[in-house]
């Protein structure tokens, strides 16, 4: 990896005790030719989904309490997290108790996704300047959810000058692959692993305790 990508997992190796967990520390390179996303399941001292996408060499990151929504009346709220390595898509397992983010964590959904973003004269902007700017629009292809999804920023740490306070929304676009009817994301625990078709409950009692 470069040294930038480097430095900007030094949030997430500064949190965890890589003896202690499982979770990957970060030394691969890029997934393939396109950009990979992914969706975990969280059951830690709060239960939420973490929504992430592949953009120059890490995985931007947001905590969705509620989860993705293929409903666009659903606005999710989205809380910005640590940029996370590219092998943490495949993380599946128990954190230790006591170490950061403790618990069970399940890959709901995985796959890739087109950036859409562009311009008000319709011209493409590369994705990492559209998150910067504060709106990002993409086409996810993953095995559960599909179509057009948007992140938008909506409170940032200017207004209180406190870092840490940034909140975005994740919203599907009204397209084909949307839904109209009830709720668009299921009952996590209830919701199985793309991976494995494991639950929570199944993972914690196969994997309970991690690490040794």
């Amino acid at each position: 990896m470069t040294g930038e990508n480097i430095d900007r997992l030094q949030d997430y190796r500064g949190k965890r005790h890589f003896d202690a967990t499982e979770e990957p520390r970060g030394d691969a390179g890029r997934t393939g030719a396109a950009p990979c996303f992914v969706v975990q399941i969280h059951q830690a001292r709060r239960m939420h989904f973490d929504f992430r996408l592949e953009v120059d060499g890490v995985l931007k990151s947001w905590a969705v309490p509620r989860g993705p929504s293929e409903n666009p009346r659903e606005k999710r709220l989205a809380v910005p997290t640590e940029d996370h390595p590219l092998e943490y898509r495949t993380f599946e397992g128990v954190i230790a108790k006591g170490e950061y983010g403790g618990g069970t964590v399940i890959v709901w959904d995985q796959g890739t996704y087109r950036p859409l973003s562009h311009d008000r004269w319709g011209a493409p902007v590369p994705f990492e300047q559209s998150l910067e700017d504060g709106h990002a629009t993409f086409w996810l292809d993953g095995t559960k959810l599909h179509g057009e999804f948007a992140l938008t920023r909506f409170k940032g740490s200017g207004e209180s000058g406190a870092p840490g306070e940034e909140i975005w929304l994740l919203i599907k676009a009204r397209d084909g692959r949307a839904t109209h009817d009830g709720p668009g994301t299921p009952d996590p625990y209830r919701a199985r692993s793309a991976r494995t078709g494991r639950t929570l409950q199944q993972v914690a009692a196969e994997e309970g305790g991690g690490p040794s």
